[in-house]
Formats: structure tokens, sequence, C-alpha cells
């Protein structure tokens, strides 16, 4: 199991139009030492994405102004796209195929376990190969 320091200062993206899980996951990656932004609807989210880069993003499905799913086909093109972590309520087989297939390093069932989510996190940047921030 890798480490949870590598969460220490990297930059994360949590995107949640529930503002109970958004602190939920918001939290969990601060004990471990991530830097976090958080927003509660995908418009938001892509303006964050082209301004101020992260490189891990926590995305629900659902979301007003676009959905995860227009949030993904947004960010995908970018010269370093964010690792993605799709969190949803929707359990539909084709939603996570086609989460699959838009690149997403997980697709969560909501509610997640916040200590899987950190695992797979830390799993997914120790495999990426990015400068961390100074």
């Amino acid at each position: 199991m890798p480490p949870p320091q590598l969460l220490l200062n990297r930059t994360v993206l949590v995107v949640d139009n529930d503002p109970d899980i958004r602190t939920a996951i918001d939290m969990a990656l601060q004990a471990e030492g991530a830097l976090t932004q958080v927003c509660g609807d995908g418009l938001t989210a892509i303006d964050i994405c082209a301004s101020d880069p992260p490189e891990l993003m926590v995305l629900d499905m659902m979301l007003p102004g676009c959905s995860g799913f227009v949030v993904l086909e947004r960010i995908r093109d970018m010269a370093d796209p964010p690792v993605v972590f799709m969190v949803t309520g929707n359990e539909g087989r084709r939603h996570r195929e086609y989460a699959e297939e838009r690149g997403v390093a997980g697709y969560f069932n909501k509610p997640v376990s916040l200590d899987t989510l950190i695992h797979s996190a830390c799993e997914a940047l120790a495999k990426r190969e990015r400068p961390r921030p100074g």
C-alpha cells in the first residue's frame, strides 16, 4: 500500500453538489496533507482546471451547470489533465463504463469509504510521474 504521505502538498479539486460530502472528502484529504479546492458545480470545476490545474480531482457525476461527464470531456484534452476519481450515487454499469472510457482512475458509488478513496488516490499518484509543488 502506498504511504498516505503521497498526498502531502498535492493539489486536489473536490467537486460535489452535496456540501456534506464535499466537506467530508475535503477534510479527509487535508488531514493527509493535500492542498484542496472545492466547488459544487461542473462549470466552476472546468474553470478551476483551466486556471489552476489540480493533480487530482474527486468528481461527482450529477452536478448543476454541467454533469461530471461534461467536465471529463472538457479536461481530458488538457496538456496535463488531473487524475480523476468519480464518486457518484449512480450505480449504472453503462455510466461506469462511459467514465472508464473517458479515463477516470476510479469509479466509486456513494457512500465511498474515505480510507478507500485516499488509498486509491495515493496509488494513482504513485504511478504518475509529475513534479510536486515545492
